[in-house]
């Protein structure tokens, strides 16, 4: 046998050993058969189906990523109003997403486009709708001041189309988060060939997509229009290959929907603004920071932009920008997003231009003896609503749900396509030691036990007493009469002491009207949740499902 042949014959024999070895390996992995069970994964024959390509979290649309950690809470520079509200406490964030810019003019204008061509103010059912998410545009107006050129342009002129949204309240801002929620999701599934192309475009009044109707009972989404939901090529291919149809649709195990946008908490908001991950030599941080840069004033120290600002505030009385020229901060009232230096996360504008909505009730406490993980003050745990036939609750057009705010304005509470929402009950809180209610709001703060005038083995009732309560914020009344004129009837009483509530929200960061002082991630504020302001907008977040990192960790040096 010469060279070649022997060659040639080694060849074929490593081959041969090759396949068997690849062919034995490939028996036990993972992917398909069972640790547990040893059965084949996605069999034709039927059985757990599973996607066997484990992916990392996509980010969605205007997010980056930030990475959790643990940070200081709260104050930590000097303080000149000793104000406990901002008392420094440890906590720990797991890692989110979150905008890179607040929401704009533009981002928001193609949700209230969306929302009068779905749901046309013109028709009866739907009227509230529209109204209920406009913007409060006469925010803008000062007694003393002609502000008149931002009441009529500010929100709907291309000029100002990527400068941030304001006139918001906290509940559209939630709105417009689910919202978002369901466009993303809705293109996801488009996209991934799970529902016909571009069937989101002239749907029928009420008839739309939402994300939790999907997950839970798909065949009622898109007003249980078979054709849409299952005429993507996807679809057809698992209808073909299943013989389950529980399966056909897309699931949470297949990882394609996103979590829901949401409003970021306090604790996440602060932790992104610092952005201290920029400090940071191995593990420790090297320093605190008074504002999201480096460093401890409100101008430029580099050469190429020296003496620049750096956000965008009032710079004194009278003052909201500086002297025209190379003074000038480039904006008297908002500016346009992304015209400032992002942190060290790439976020921009989390100092300056406006104030945000985070998603908590306010109270004056942190309460990070009871929780120094993912800190949180406004949990109401709900679920669906589950009829007597077995079957989700769907919300159709002639059954929407009018809330009445303390202004007056009526805002729709679901939307046609939402399952509805109702408390938890003892099925889910009995026997239970993490959480016994619906609604945890004010657990540890604000209820009769959190009152320094309760006795446990008393029978006293200080709910109902306005002087010995902890937040006795004045209450307005608003309701329809028979003839559906708004009764408004403002709280006179003399006995109030405070302006907290469950409805007062977190508002964090400065404004372009707010001194260099609020410009510190630690200040906080806040505001009536059904009301709107010209300097307080909003941006959103994403939780992040699986690793904490997107890249592994690798050695300094």
């Amino acid at each position: 046998m010469n060279f070649k042949n022997k060659l040639a014959l080694k060849l074929f024999i490593l081959l041969i050993s090759t396949t068997f070895l690849v062919s034995c390996n490939k028996s036990r992995n993972y992917n398909d058969s069972s640790r547990a069970t040893g059965w084949k994964m996605n069999a034709k024959e039927g059985g757990f189906q599973y996607s066997p390509d484990k992916k990392e979290q996509e980010t969605g649309p205007g997010l980056v990523f930030v990475e959790g950690g643990t940070f200081t809470m709260g104050r930590v520079q000097d303080d000149p109003m000793h104000d406990w509200n901002n008392s420094p406490n440890k906590q720990h964030v797991q890692s989110f997403y979150m905008d890179e810019t607040e929401v704009t003019n533009l981002m928001y204008s193609e949700y209230l486009d969306w929302l009068k061509k779905l749901f046309p103010p013109t028709e009866e059912n739907y009227k509230y709708i529209y109204n209920g998410a406009i913007p409060d545009t006469l925010v803008w107006r000062n007694r003393l001041g002609y502000n008149e050129i931002m009441t009529n342009n500010y929100l709907r002129h291309p000029a100002f189309a990527d400068y941030p949204v304001v006139g918001v309240t906290w509940l559209q801002a939630v709105e417009f988060s689910n919202w978002r929620t369901d466009r993303v999701n809705e293109l996801l599934l488009e996209e991934g060939g799970f529902t016909t192309r571009n069937a989101r475009y002239g749907l029928e009044p009420g008839k739309t997509f939402n994300t939790q109707t999907y997950l839970n009972a798909p065949t009622q989404t898109y007003g249980g229009n078979d054709s849409i939901i299952k005429g993507g090529r996807s679809i057809q291919a698992r209808m073909k290959r299943n013989r389950d149809s529980s399966d056909i649709y897309v699931q949470r195990k297949d990882g394609i929907l996103l979590p829901e946008y949401r409003l970021p908490t306090e604790t996440e908001w602060e932790y992104a603004a610092l952005g201290l991950v920029g400090l940071r030599s191995y593990n420790v941080y090297r320093g605190r920071k008074k504002y999201p840069w480096e460093g401890q004033y409100t101008r430029s120290g580099k050469r190429r932009n020296q003496g620049d600002q750096l956000a965008n505030f009032k710079q004194g009385d009278g003052d909201y920008g500086g002297i025209a020229g190379w003074s000038d901060d480039g904006a008297d009232i908002t500016a346009e997003v992304k015209s400032y230096a992002p942190n060290d996360y790439g976020l921009y504008d989390m100092a300056g231009n406006v104030a945000e909505w985070v998603a908590d009730v306010y109270r004056p406490i942190v309460d990070d003896d009871f929780s120094d993980f993912n800190y949180f003050r406004g949990n109401v745990y709900t679920k669906d609503y589950i009829g007597e036939d077995g079957k989700v609750k769907i919300v159709t057009a002639d059954s929407i749900i009018y809330d009445t705010l303390s202004t007056g304005k009526l805002i729709a509470r679901n939307l046609p396509g939402e399952i509805y929402q109702v408390p938890v009950d003892e099925n889910e809180t009995y026997l239970r030691t993490n959480f016994t209610k619906s609604d945890q709001i004010n657990y540890r703060d604000g209820d009769k036990k959190s009152s320094r005038y309760y006795q446990s083995f008393s029978n006293e009732e200080v709910e109902d007493d306005n002087t010995k309560k902890m937040y006795n914020a004045p209450k307005h009344f608003v309701s329809l009469d028979s003839t559906g004129k708004l009764d408004r009837q403002y709280d006179k009483s003399s006995t109030r002491t405070s302006l907290i509530n469950n409805k007062a929200r977190v508002v964090k960061g400065g404004s372009w009207k707010d001194r260099d002082y609020w410009l510190d991630p630690a200040q906080r504020r806040y505001f009536p949740e059904d009301m709107a302001s010209d300097y307080i907008g909003f941006r959103c977040a994403m939780s992040r499902v699986g690793s904490k990192s997107k890249e592994k960790k690798t050695a300094r040096n």
